[in-house]
């Protein structure tokens, strides 16, 4: 089968496979039944409990308002729940667990040199050039080092507008070419960042993609070791209608308290999530926009972005690209997997709750545009359901957020009425409460799981202590940073309707840094004076309920010291020193990070 045939018929008779022949999809079709109607149950037994309380005393408006932050919030808690339970049963449920998910690791790999030639992209946009570059001589040395390398270039692909850093840039690249040979390393600088980082990246398959089979986006804090490059590009090789293969990124070993922390709960809440989900998405999969292999002729052909009409933030260029991508990708007729595995693919995160929150409300901006795009005459009914459903999903993980916050705003007003009214089913509010607390949660806890039931799982996270109290440290990190992501998501949505919001693609903060006292209450007063007031609130009705709200309060009522602690470099030593919520990485270097590291020594040395 040629990786350049045209599209598959969209119609499949009912014994049809996946284009890359992966699976039937009669048993995907039964999948995505059972999820479906998993999630109906689950949410009809929380609305049905809603209503019982409601009934309770006579239903009120702010008993509808409560039913109407819980139907917001649930699909997309109660989808995150049953793909981690059943990533979870994949895991541990027997050999064939990964294979139900993925099943194109476990097929027949070609042997051998590497014979596709594939472009390791790195897109820059005002970001530290010597910083990023060693990251990409890593992946380079890695590879060559290997004895494949011969069959990668490596194109820095510029969208800086600040003279001096494109300056630094060429410098640090004709540097590198001085030092390793200038035949497989390239750079571009574009004149204007047209469409942003999905132009930069089109413009270069415009440009020189016909000399490639394959390409390997990676951000400026990408990281990718050889093994784990070799593995897809001999998948892709093996599979000609793999369209895109998504690497699970996680992240790298980090100084800052805050995004040790993050990243720490991060891989456990995306390990088995990913896994079910893949079980059931499977050829309609993620995009995340780096550390995947393309299949660069369909991409260039198929995966063009429109413009949206209207003004910015929800018109013009399609900011979060990827998952768009993604789904031209399947309509092409080619599959976009995730290879659900950890592996050496890793990322950065932001050093600071101030640096997470910008990058969580372009995100926001960027998602929301699906709403303009799937309106477009035509466009969703050309891609498939499932394509169209992970769109969806997408707009979801943000719309929903308000509901949050103004669920928590309603409890002084709730209480206040079943303390007026007689027999009030006080424990079916207090389980209605845990069960929305445990479908938020499990995600977390089936990664948690599934360290504790793999063999030598704890041992790599340097044993049982150190891995419950990292567990502990990161349960209570990750209520606390919600709180103030919700409350930020929630007034960049206001903006947005008020006409007020800001989109753009700034160069991100990657390394750690303090945050004053001063600009940490200036970004997140309102979380502290919204937590403040709720507080008084139940405090007022029923002080009791202030004991059980405060997982969730407190987030709102510590944002500005949670902000300075966890971003303090004092903070960040101490938990280095301690390895709290250490990552396998830390303690035992993959060969890529230790190419790195004896990188960025040097990089210490000279500076």
């Amino acid at each position: 089968m040629s990786s350049r045939s045209g599209p598959i018929p969209r119609r499949l008779p009912a014994d049809a496979f996946t284009p890359a022949l992966l699976q039937p999809m009669g048993a995907l079709r039964r999948r995505r039944l059972f999820m479906l109607a998993a999630n109906g149950v689950t949410l009809a037994l929380l609305l049905a409990g809603m209503g019982v309380l409601g009934a309770a005393g006579g239903f009120t408006v702010v008993d509808g308002a409560l039913a109407l932050c819980a139907l917001a919030i649930t699909p997309w808690n109660t989808i995150g729940f049953w793909n981690a339970l059943v990533g979870l049963r994949l895991a541990h449920g027997g050999r064939r667990g990964l294979e139900a998910a993925a099943p194109f690791p476990g097929s027949p790999e070609p042997g051998g040199p590497v014979t596709q030639r594939t472009a390791v992209l790195m897109t820059l946009r005002n970001e530290d050039p010597v910083r990023a570059l060693a990251r990409l001589k890593a992946v380079k040395a890695d590879l060559d080092a290997s004895g494949q390398g011969g069959a990668f270039d490596f194109h820095v692909l510029s969208d800086t507008s600040r003279p001096e850093i494109a300056a630094a840039e060429e410098e640090a690249v004709a540097a590198w070419k001085a030092q390793e040979g200038a035949a497989r390393i390239f750079y571009r600088r574009r004149a204007q960042n047209t469409d942003f980082k999905a132009g930069n990246i089109r413009d270069f398959c415009l440009a020189a993609g016909e000399r490639y089979d394959f390409m390997l986006p990676l951000d400026a804090d990408s990281l990718m070791g050889a093994g784990t490059i070799l593995h897809m590009v001999r998948l892709m090789a093996a599979h000609p209608r793999l369209g895109i293969l998504q690497s699970l990124v996680v992240g790298l070993p980090a100084q800052s308290a805050f995004a040790r922390i993050f990243q720490f709960g991060m891989r456990h809440g995306m390990r088995c999530y990913t896994l079910g989900a893949s079980w059931w998405t499977a050829d309609c999969g993620p995009f995340w926009g780096h550390n995947a292999l393309i299949r660069i002729a369909p991409f260039r052909d198929a995966c063009h972005l429109p413009a949206l009409p209207g003004i910015p933030p929800l018109g013009g260029p399609i900011l979060s690209h990827d998952q768009v991508e993604a789904a031209l990708m399947r309509r092409a007729g080619y599959e976009a997997r995730v290879l659900p595995v950890e592996s050496e693919s890793y990322e950065e995160n932001p050093p600071a709750a101030t640096d997470f929150v910008t990058r969580d409300l372009r995100w926001c901006l960027g998602n929301l545009q699906y709403l303009r795009l799937l309106a477009r005459p035509g466009f969703a009914a050309s891609l498939l359901p499932m394509s169209r459903f992970q769109l969806v999903w997408a707009v979801l993980m943000f719309v929903t957020v308000p509901a949050h916050p103004l669920l928590l705003a309603l409890l002084p007003f709730a209480a206040a009425e079943a303390l007026a009214t007689p027999d009030y089913p006080a424990g079916l509010a207090l389980a209605l409460y845990g069960g929305m607390l445990v479908l938020a949660l499990t995600p977390k806890l089936a990664g948690v799981a599934d360290v504790a039931l793999t063999s030598g799982g704890v041992a790599r996270y340097g044993g049982p202590r150190r891995f419950a109290i990292a567990v502990v440290v990161e349960l209570a990190f990750s209520f606390l940073l919600s709180a103030i992501t919700a409350l930020a998501v929630t007034g960049q949505i206001g903006r947005l309707l008020l006409g007020r919001a800001r989109s753009g693609w700034r160069a991100q903060v990657r390394d750690g840094h303090r945050v004053g006292w001063g600009t940490a209450l200036r970004c997140f007063w309102p979380q502290t004076l919204f937590g403040l007031a709720v507080t008084g609130g139940l405090l007022a009705v029923q002080p009791v309920l202030v004991l059980w709200a405060a997982p969730v309060l407190a987030g709102y009522v510590l944002a500005v010291p949670f902000t300075v602690l966890t971003a303090d470099p004092r903070m960040g030593r101490l938990a280095v020193r301690l390895k709290l919520c250490a990552v396998p990485e830390e303690f035992a270097p993959t060969p890529v990070q230790r190419i790195l590291a004896g990188a960025e020594a040097g990089l210490g040395q000279a500076a």
